[in-house]
This record gives C-alpha cells, structure tokens and sequence, in this order.
C-alpha cells in the first residue's frame, strides 16, 4: 500500500459498528485508533461523546491530514496523534482505554498474530476491540482473554468485536 493511500471506512461501515456499540450500551470514554488511516473512527467516537481518543498512524501525510480533520471539527483539544507504527504504540500509551479501533490495510499480514498481541498487553486490558477487516479474512480468537462479542459484515468489510479481558 502506497504511504499515502487510505482505504477510509465506509459510513455504512462506521454507522454499523456505532449502532452495534450501541445496541451493547457502550458508549466509550476513552478510545484508541489504531492504523488511524484519516481518523474517520475516533472522530466518529469523539462526536458521539468520547471525551478523549489517541490516534496512531505510522505515515506523515495521514498524521497531518488527521491533524486537519480534528481542527477542522473541532476536536483537537480531546485527541492526540502520534506518528509511529501501531505495535510500538504498546510501549508508549497505557491504556485505559474503554475501545480500541483497529482497522488495518486489508494486506496487513498475521493480524490474529497482531490482535493477541496486542490483548496480552496492558494497552488493552479491559478494553472492547473493534477491527474492521475483509471479509476474506477469518480472525478467530485463539489467545487468553479473547472474547467475541459479535461480528457483521457489510460488502466486504467486516466488523468483529471482542472483549479483552475483565472489563470494569
């Protein structure tokens, strides 16, 4: 994937995965996203009354452009951006995070891998994971603390919630 394509998630997709969060009367406080891409997730999670979201996004021009979007709905005060690959953001953020985004290009390789990771660390303990992926990929839970909690498809992205860990 060239550095500065994006593949945004569709508004049939993010109004799905909203109404899904929802129906479980989830409404997050504090939210990641992961492989940010435009922010199009977490700013969607900012206008339904997050009241923070971390943003991570290892290209330049997509940090820049969620800069732009976030002045440009008002939400820079409630959000950061930081410029690094997704898995090094294990290292440097500590979680606390009622939902992690996770929307990854659909070439991204060994995403299960990524996702047990990524719940065996403490970024996600507690957390609901939401991954956007193809549909011709299969993400079945196979690590400790991997719960699913529903999965959708809409076209060929599908939407699949997890639980990780004990959550408050």
């Amino acid at each position: 994937m060239a550095p500065s394509a994006i593949r945004p998630t569709t508004s049939v997709v993010r109004s799905a995965l909203f109404s899904i969060l929802a129906s479980l009367d989830d409404r997050p406080r504090r939210a990641l996203d992961l492989f940010a891409g435009s922010g199009a997730l977490g700013i969607e999670a900012l206008s339904r009354g997050a009241e923070w979201v971390d943003f991570v996004e290892r290209e330049p021009k997509n940090c820049a452009v969620i800069k732009q979007n976030l002045e440009h709905t008002g939400f820079s005060t409630q959000a950061h951006v930081y410029c690094a690959p997704a898995k090094k953001a294990f290292s440097f953020l500590n979680g606390n995070y009622d939902i992690i985004f996770l929307d990854p290009p659909y070439s991204f390789p060994s995403l299960a891998t990524f996702i047990e990771e990524m719940a065996s660390s403490s970024l996600a303990q507690g957390a609901l994971l939401a991954v956007c992926h193809s549909s011709r990929t299969t993400i079945a839970p196979g690590g400790k603390g991997l719960e699913l909690v529903k999965s959708r498809c809409h076209g060929d992205t599908c939407i699949s919630l997890f639980n990780l860990g004990a959550r408050a």
